[in-house]
């Protein structure tokens, strides 16, 4: 298909409008489509992305007098500061004293710890063991409630459970 507004190049935009509710698709040639102000939004956000993770690796170490390249992907430390894209697992061996001072920086770690990772909770400690006056309070309370909603043999039990343990204090 050819573009509609030179009609020389082949299309490879197509753009829909609604200007004052009248709806129009044009079919353009990436050049026209520029001229038009149409440009690929997409690209533009990952490049400013890219950037933004690229300004993470810069400064962080001084640069390499050569620049070693990852014999597997052939990327250098600065393209992966620049671009901030790391090219392949190799590179985080590779150029590990660069990375992961930047990574730990960002990342807070630099291990995968899973989505699910806990953070923030201490899964090993556990709470405090109430004394036997807390816990005694505690079974009051449920008695209470038991004998309010007329549940009168787990009431029976409360009490019980209450005289037991102010027998043995």
């Amino acid at each position: 298909m050819k573009c509609q507004k030179c009609g020389a190049n082949n299309a490879n935009t197509h753009v829909k409008t609604i200007i004052n509710g009248e709806y129009r698709e044009y079919d353009l040639c990436s050049e026209c489509a520029h001229k038009m102000g149409y440009t690929n939004v997409f690209a533009d956000m990952e490049n400013d992305f890219s950037n933004l993770l690229g300004s993470f690796f810069t400064n962080v170490l001084p640069a390499r007098t050569q620049a070693t390249r990852c014999e597997f992907c052939g990327s250098t430390y600065a393209e992966i500061a620049k671009t901030g894209q790391v090219g392949c697992a190799n590179c985080y061996q590779l150029f590990a004293d660069q990375l992961y001072p930047s990574i730990r920086r960002i990342h807070g770690n630099t291990t995968h710890c899973g989505k699910n990772s806990g953070k923030g909770e201490n899964k090993e400690q556990k709470p405090a063991e109430k004394t036997r006056a807390e816990q005694v309070a505690d079974l009051k309370k449920e008695l209470d409630t038991a004998i309010k909603e007329q549940n009168f043999e787990h009431a029976a039990e409360l009490r019980d459970k209450i005289k037991e343990m102010e027998g043995e204090a």
